[in-house]
């Protein structure tokens, strides 16, 4: 079994007005400190880890890190020397075989000397914050870059060596109509991304954009943000679009050209181990998920004090382990095999599947449950049915 690594890098140049994540806009002297202090953790997690009561399995030691993938907030921002830090300490503190290295990039923070330093570091896989090729969207949403900056960025990543790069959109943006969606869509095509990732704006208190939509005010474009069906609608044009360009879908929001799927992400949907490193971030052990401190300062304290940067712990119940299978396994478009966990969990699921089958919301192939692809628009509402 492989392992993966995650790092946080919760460092912003702003704040979108959707983001809903726990990141700061702070100076780019923290940028170092916190680098080393990511190291610091990497190096000595397993000390760390007995401190807060979590004991890895045994297998563990034997198990091969063959993902990394730095997450955000925006850790593009990084020098390349303090990415190729961490790399290093997760090489040697770990067997590893690093296949896939991605780093979450924003368009703007994109030049020739970071792509160099990156490639050298390891980073082979850049997931590009695109959102929208309309510069009227990606400035009511705060975005720094504009359209000319995605064709800028993409040309310096293939000069560099770069092979694989994701593309992220929004579907429900501010000023986002029908036919910026479409044009959005057609120009990512025409740019031939080996991944793309299909988001629908997320609308809760988290974000600001989110909180003005709920109280009913018109800051940061609230009054100009798609209804849901007209979301839904841009959601299923893009299913339709990218399966015409040779994209497979293969998890609600993800779609790739063959062989590029996301080896890391499938981790998450799969219940693959992983381990998770940096202010915020998550890990999972098969029995157990911690998460760190979100406040990155507290965190570079923390490290620096010799104290346990994990905030919270939980041991996954039989219950909710199966909860999960189903949940994360319906969000993959091959489906769950209904028999594989009933042997696994010593449980008879099949008549829970029943009433959403009669319904059309979900489908049933042999001993393979799917969700209708009519419906993946709903997902959520499928999922809050099948749980009660």
């Amino acid at each position: 079994m492989s392992l993966g690594a995650y790092i946080q890098v919760p460092f912003c140049q702003t704040r979108c007005t959707y983001c809903n994540f726990h990141t700061g806009v702070v100076s780019s002297a923290r940028f170092a400190p916190y680098a080393a202090a990511v190291q610091a953790e990497i190096r000595e997690h397993q000390s760390r880890l007995e401190q807060a009561g979590i004991t890895l399995p045994p297998s563990f030691a034997q198990e091969t890190v063959d993902t990394v993938y730095f997450g955000g907030g925006t850790p593009s921002l990084l020098d390349p020397e303090h990415l190729g830090g961490m790399l290093d300490v997760i090489r040697h503190t770990f067997l590893h075989d690093l296949d896939e290295v991605t780093l979450e990039a924003d368009p703007e923070t994109i030049d020739v000397q970071k792509a160099a330093g990156w490639v050298a570091a390891g980073i082979n896989r850049i997931s590009l914050g695109v959102q929208s090729f309309s510069d009227v969207e990606l400035q009511a949403c705060g975005r720094m870059h504009r359209r000319a900056d995605i064709y800028r960025a993409v040309s310096i990543l293939h000069a560099a060596g770069i092979a694989n790069i994701s593309f992220d959109l929004i579907a429900g943006l501010p000023h986002q109509t029908p036919q910026s969606w479409r044009n959005s869509l057609d120009e990512l095509v025409q740019l031939a991304p080996q991944h793309v990732s299909i988001y629908l704006l997320e609308v809760d208190q988290g974000s600001r954009l989110g909180s003005e939509i709920l109280r009913g005010g018109r800051k940061y474009s609230a009054s100009a943000v798609p209804s849901d069906d007209a979301m839904a609608e841009s959601y299923d044009l893009a299913r339709a679009t990218l399966q015409t360009a040779g994209y497979e879908h293969y998890e609600i929001s993800n779609f790739a050209k063959a062989g590029f799927a996301s080896a890391h992400n499938l981790k998450y949907w799969r219940r693959t181990p992983y381990l998770g490193f940096g202010a915020g971030a998550h890990s999972f052990s098969g029995q157990q998920r911690w998460a760190n401190t979100h406040d990155a300062a507290a965190y570079v304290q923390s490290i620096a004090s010799g104290k346990i940067p994990v905030q919270q712990v939980e041991v996954i119940s039989s219950s909710q382990a199966l909860e999960e299978e189903l949940f994360l396994g319906l969000r993959q478009l091959t489906g769950i095999d209904v028999e594989r966990i009933q042997k696994l969990y010593g449980v008879v699921i099949s008549d829970r599947f029943q009433p959403l089958e009669s319904s059309g919301l979900l489908e049933r192939d042999g001993g393979i449950v799917r969700l209708a692809p009519k419906h993946l628009s709903i997902s959520n509402e499928v999922f809050v049915e099948l749980m009660r």
